[in-house]
């Protein structure tokens, strides 16, 4: 496997620092509560898979070269019996280095972070807005299934019930944006709305963006770069609603950025959830450059992932689902309306690895 000596280094690199954060998470002076320990502990699982399966590689390699060793025995039944075991071993091989070859894939540094969600009515009006409310639920209902949580950040209802201008939530889970990262961009809807009386099909849009929660000490906010707009929330009455300047408007004056958020009764909790946004927008301008960059590297490739274009046609008349950037229909609309979204997503996850291999990101 090793003609290459800087594949070598590099795997005794990887022991080494396998070796290293062993040594580091097991000294008892370790603090177990610290995001650096977190840190140390997931590297040192992530290295410990590259490393078994780099060893099942070296054992595959050396079961190979007994096996044609034996191909020269003057016997027929062993000659056969070696063959078909180099059948077996040659197979299993192209497996591990495929497996291996996956998670030598550079990875992405927010992978592993909690997920802030905007989904927002674009071209359609109400029916715009009613999307939007099926699209809350069904991420809402995947993550349930996943064992996420998800917690309402702002909203801005529409006239109907379900339906939204704007909506933004967090989901926190386990490798939540790993997941979820695919799903920015521009979702289509095509449907009969309930008030048409001609039984047209209207085509309506709604756009999504999953950004990355961002930490304090990732993005800082100085106090004098914002100013904070507190007055009456609006909708529904009810206690302590439409009584007191509880809502909150934070605006980021080096930027321009905006949060609304009202949902909370305390002018405190909604304060500290627009931060939440702001950080996550601001986390995500500050990447943007980076991604223009690899989008203008990746113009002519099929499905940039850029926010702005389609990426996925929800079409109710064909009870089908169509993502355009890896040409898949499913025809379970309901069913991945419901939040049934694991193979579409497992097969885009695919699909960006392919690419990612294809562009030789692997270093193998």
């Amino acid at each position: 496997m090793f003609e290459d000596p800087s594949q070598l280094e590099q795997f005794k690199a990887l022991q080494e620092q396998h070796a290293a954060l062993e040594e580091s998470i097991s000294s008892p002076q370790a603090s177990h509560a610290s995001r650096e320990y977190s840190q140390q502990v997931r590297r040192h699982k992530e290295l410990g898979r590259i490393l078994e399966c780099w060893r099942g590689l070296v054992k595959t390699d050396s079961d190979i070269a007994g096996a044609r060793e034996l191909l020269a025995d003057p016997s027929p039944e062993i000659r056969a019996m070696a063959q078909g075991d180099l059948d077996g071993l040659l197979d299993g091989r192209r497996r591990i280095e495929e497996e291996l070859k996956l998670l030598l894939l550079p990875k992405d540094p927010n992978d592993e972070k909690n997920t802030v969600v905007e989904i927002r009515a674009g071209t359609g009006g109400e029916e715009a807005a009613l999307f939007a409310g099926d699209l809350l639920r069904m991420y809402i209902r995947f993550s349930e299934r996943r064992g996420w949580k998800s917690e309402f950040l702002s909203a801005s209802p529409a006239g109907e019930p379900g339906a939204y201008k704007e909506v933004v939530f967090m989901v926190e889970g386990d490798r939540v944006y790993s997941v979820l990262k695919h799903e920015s961009g521009v979702h289509r809807v095509q449907r009969v709305p309930a008030t048409e009386t001609q039984g047209r099909i209207h085509t309506s849009a709604v756009t999504v963006a999953v950004l990355p929660e961002a930490e304090e000490v990732e993005v800082e906010i100085r106090p004098d770069e914002i100013k904070v707009d507190v007055f009456r929330s609006s909708g529904p009455g009810g206690q302590s609603v439409n009584t007191t300047d509880s809502a909150v408007r934070v605006t980021h004056l080096p930027t321009g950025l905006v949060v609304t958020c009202q949902d909370e009764k305390s002018q405190l909790k909604n304060k500290l959830k627009a931060l939440t946004v702001l950080r996550a927008r601001l986390y995500d301008l500050k990447n943007s450059e980076q991604r223009r960059k690899i989008s203008e590297e990746r113009r002519g490739q099929v499905g940039t992932g850029d926010r702005s274009e389609r990426i996925r046609t929800y079409n109710f008349p064909q009870g089908r689902v169509t993502d355009h950037r890896i040409n898949l229909t499913l025809y379970k609309l309901a069913s991945v309306l419901d939040g049934d979204l694991d193979e579409l997503l497992a097969q885009l996850g695919s699909f960006f690895q392919a690419r990612q291999l294809a562009a030789g990101g692997a270093g193998l």
